[in-house]
């Protein structure tokens, strides 16, 4: 998705208007157990308890870094990374 770079740019070395956007390197953990077992519950409601607190509903799919989750009448995007702990319910 993103090039990778053989010389990353330093960040202290170069101001933000100095760095284009081939130069900018994503990095993103993913924890193939946790998509797993998040993609064997879609369709059913769970809740994640997250950095910033406890959400509840039913999940509706699951990517690489995130989940999706359908709360009543609005959906809700989580970062797999803020994740703490899962529970079916």
């Amino acid at each position: 998705m993103y090039p990778y770079h053989t010389s990353p740019v330093n960040p202290s070395q170069v101001s933000p208007s100095q760095v284009s956007p081939s130069q900018i390197q994503m990095v993103s953990s993913i924890d193939p157990y946790v998509v797993e077992a998040l993609s064997r519950l879609v369709g059913r409601c769970v809740l994640l308890e997250t950095t910033r607190g406890a959400i509840e509903g039913a999940i509706v799919d699951v990517k690489p870094d995130h989940v999706l989750l359908q709360l009543h009448s609005r959906q809700a995007c989580v970062r797999i990374a803020e994740i703490v702990w899962t529970m079916p319910l």
